[in-house]
């Protein structure tokens, strides 16, 4: 199945690529790898701003890391022209704004981890990754995520 008609029936429009907000660019491709810079998650249109353990729970972080996922689509296909040339998605890196006793970082990344698998598929979506907890994101997001990606 194409991978457009799956964000369609879970009814995903990606959006365009957000313009950086400092010295960098959203991707390099190297070879088949693409490498993505990290995306702040974004709330009705806005940074998602918050801290687990202090004003956000798990799983208010799973929605965050989906909706950064979704930019990080966005993204992964303005790198590629099509997202159909993925061959696979290799690697996650998350930053989770949490307080020194939240532990649940890799819940959070959950939502960005469920979310590619199911748009993917099983064996295209699955990926290495890691999850940071971090005193605090830019602009005080809650999320931050980066992605690479194999492609033909």
């Amino acid at each position: 199945m194409s991978i457009y008609v799956k964000l369609a029936q879970l009814g995903i429009t990606l959006p365009p690529v957000a313009a950086p907000a400092a010295a960098y660019v959203p991707f390099v491709q190297s070879g088949n790898l693409v490498f993505l810079s990290g995306h702040l998650a974004k709330k009705d249109g806005k940074v998602w701003v918050g801290q687990f353990g202090k004003n956000m729970n798990t799983e208010e972080g799973k929605a965050a890391a989906r909706a950064a996922a979704i930019d990080l689509m966005g993204t992964l296909h303005a790198a590629v022209g099509d997202l159909n040339r993925v061959k696979r998605i290799v690697k996650l890196m998350s930053l989770v704004n949490s307080t020194g006793d939240f532990t649940e970082q890799h819940l959070v990344t959950n939502g960005a981890s469920e979310l590619l698998g199911e748009v993917f598929g099983p064996e295209t979506g699955a990926h290495a990754r890691s999850a940071f907890g971090v005193a605090q994101i830019p602009l005080g997001a809650c999320v931050e995520i980066e992605l690479i990606a194999e492609v033909d």
